[in-house]
């Protein structure tokens, strides 16, 4: 029985953050897809309804298109009887009015002028309202992980703001850089000589999380990663969120620290494990020649415009895949889809490799003759393999979508 589904469509590497969370904290839950969603999984049609439903990151406009009309009234409904929507950042913008929004809040999301400013990860101070019963007692200040955070655009008062951004934290970088390694006044210095602003203060004061009612459901929608592992303040405050939603305590400490290249392998599987030395080589190629860089055993870090994202989605699944031994059924479907899984791995592995050493030699040589290596070739290449950003494409979206069909029946069995 599970009181909680988690909506897996489009989640990639989110959904994997959300799932270790509750797995850890040994909370029952299910993965659903948008047409699971819409032929009834929340309103018990197959099987238990749950109280709660959480939405991982990533793309709204992609969940909202697995959900068709069908699954998003079916959200509404559940959230408007009594339900609870948890989001985060892509849930979050999923759950919000406007284009591709559900409408379970007022608010909708506000652009970003400066795109560079958009590209903001690692931790945040944060105060939030103590006088709200979804905020822990004495948890006045918190120390919070945003990955690329969307922002709010409030349009009246009748969401309450449980927490906002303060100062950045310890481990905060704009694109690919480390604000902690940068001498005070460097960034002043930028926008003096260069006219570039990359200080993230215009967030500080702006709302992260908030709440607001619909119908008799609750809506909590938040910028910041609260499933982060390791992350103690925004692990405990998610804990908070969900036994205040069920009615129950949980008090089971952070989530652990995730090694995915220390993830065991339990399914011998000739091509899975052959596709997960291949992604490690890719890493290796990209950290040797400084276009890759592990900023923790389970994010990669990346050179502006070079897909590590996607990158990291890929090898993370392909690794927690490789962590579980599959059913019958299981093994069923990927034994019909192993062989177009392997083509595509082939052609995504060398294409990549060929992609990621054309940057590098593109870094070498600009200074000397920046014509060299053409821009628009190197743009090619990146389209062909990861599609066009914010959109997802290429060859990889075809192997994510099989891997998420992967996980999703492996994540089925465990429950069943």
């Amino acid at each position: 029985m599970s009181s909680i589904h988690i909506y897996w469509d489009e989640s990639h590497f989110w959904g994997l953050l959300v799932t270790r969370a509750l797995s850890a904290w040994g909370i029952p839950h299910r993965l659903v897809r948008g047409h699971e969603i819409a032929d009834g999984a929340l309103s018990g049609k197959l099987g238990d309804a749950p109280r709660v439903l959480i939405v991982p990151g990533g793309r709204a406009k992609g969940k909202a298109d697995c959900l068709t009309v069908r699954g998003m009234d079916a959200i509404c409904d559940f959230v408007h009887s009594g339900g609870t929507y948890i989001g985060f950042c892509g849930g979050t913008g999923l759950a919000l009015s406007g284009l591709y929004g559900l409408g379970l809040s007022p608010w909708t999301r506000k652009g970003y002028k400066n795109r560079l400013h958009h590209f903001l990860s690692g931790h945040v101070q944060a105060t939030l309202s103590t006088k709200e019963s979804l905020v822990p007692d004495g948890m006045d200040k918190a120390l919070l992980p945003v990955w690329w955070p969307g922002r709010f655009d409030p349009v009246d008062d009748s969401v309450t703001v449980l927490a906002r951004y303060g100062k950045p934290g310890p481990d905060f970088w704009v694109a690919d850089i480390n604000l902690s390694t940068l001498p005070k006044g460097t960034m002043a210095d930028w926008e003096n000589l260069y006219g570039i602003n990359l200080n993230p203060d215009f967030m500080e004061g702006l709302p992260c999380v908030t709440a607001n009612d619909f119908g008799q459901g609750k809506v909590i929608l938040s910028y910041a990663h609260l499933e982060t592992p390791a992350s103690p303040h925004a692990n405990r405050w998610l804990q908070h969120l969900l036994g205040e939603a069920l009615g129950e305590r949980f008090d089971n400490g952070p989530v652990p620290a995730w090694d995915v290249a220390a993830r065991p392998t339990a399914w011998d599987d000739d091509i899975l494990r052959n596709a997960r030395k291949d992604m490690e080589q890719i890493i290796t190629t990209g950290t040797e020649h400084f276009l890759l860089f592990w900023r923790n055993p389970w994010l990669l870090g990346w050179r502006r415009g070079i897909p590590g994202a996607g990158i990291n989605s890929l090898y993370s699944l392909i690794c927690e895949s490789l962590a579980t031994r599959p059913d019958d059924e299981t093994l069923a479907f990927w034994t019909a889809n192993r062989d177009r899984f392997k083509v595509l791995m082939d052609l995504l592995v060398n294409g990549l490799t060929g992609y990621l050493l054309a940057e590098r030699l593109s870094m070498t040589v600009f200074h000397s003759d920046p014509q060299a290596v053409s821009k628009e070739g190197l743009r090619e290449q990146r389209r062909a393999l990861f599609g066009t950003p914010p959109e997802p494409g290429g060859i990889h979206a075809d192997i994510v979508t099989l891997l998420e069909e992967l996980y999703w029946r492996l994540s089925r069995q465990q429950k069943s």
